[in-house]
C-alpha cells in the first residue's frame, strides 16, 4: 500500500467522521481523488467500516476483563466462539497460541456481573476460565498503519 493510502487510513482511523474536504487537506490531494481512494480502500476491504468510539463507563460498563478459555475436553469440537456469540458482554474473541485456546475481551457493570458472565461462559462452551481484570486503560484501539516490518523508532533512511 502506498504512503498516500496509509495517510488516508490513518486520518480516518483517528477520526472516521472527517469530511472528504478535510481529509483531502490532510493528505494533500483533491477532494475527488480522496473520494476515489477511499472508495477503493473500502472495496479492497482495507477500510471495513466506520464506528463510534464508545465511553463504556458512561454506559455503566465500568468493568473490563480479559477471559482466557480452554476446553474441559480438548477432543470435543472447537466451537466455543459460536457457542459464546450470543453473549453481548463479550466484545472480542481472539484465537491465541499457548495454553489457552481463546482470549475474550468482556465488559460488564460490576464484579457480580462478571461472576455471572463467567458462569455463563463456562456452561455455554464447556470450558475453564482464567480472568484478568483491567484496572485502567492508558490507551486502546490505536491505529497501526505503518509499513509492515518497519520499526516505529527507526530513523528515516
Amino acid at each position: 500500500m502506498e504512503e498516500t493510502d496509509r495517510a488516508i487510513v490513518a486520518a480516518l482511523a483517528a477520526d472516521g467522521r472527517l469530511s472528504y474536504t478535510d481529509l483531502a487537506e490532510r493528505v494533500g490531494l483533491s477532494v475527488s481523488a480522496v473520494h476515489q481512494r477511499v472508495r477503493r480502500l473500502e472495496q479492497r476491504g482495507v477500510i471495513k467500516g466506520y464506528a463510534a468510539s464508545i465511553d463504556h463507563d458512561a454506559l455503566g460498563l465500568s468493568l473490563t476483563a480479559f477471559v482466557a478459555i480452554r476446553p474441559l475436553d480438548p477432543s470435543q469440537p472447537d466451537d466455543a466462539p459460536e457457542r459464546l456469540a450470543k453473549l453481548p458482554q463479550i466484545e472480542s474473541c481472539y484465537s491465541v497460541a499457548g495454553e489457552d485456546f481463546y482470549m475474550l475481551l468482556v465488559r460488564v457493570e460490576n464484579p457480580l456481573a462478571l461472576e455471572r458472565l463467567l458462569q455463563e461462559i463456562r456452561s455455554a462452551a464447556n470450558v475453564t476460565t482464567r480472568t484478568t481484570v483491567v484496572l485502567s486503560t492508558p490507551y486502546e484501539n490505536r491505529p497501526n498503519v505503518r509499513q509492515p516490518g518497519s520499526s516505529p523508532s527507526a530513523p528515516n533512511a
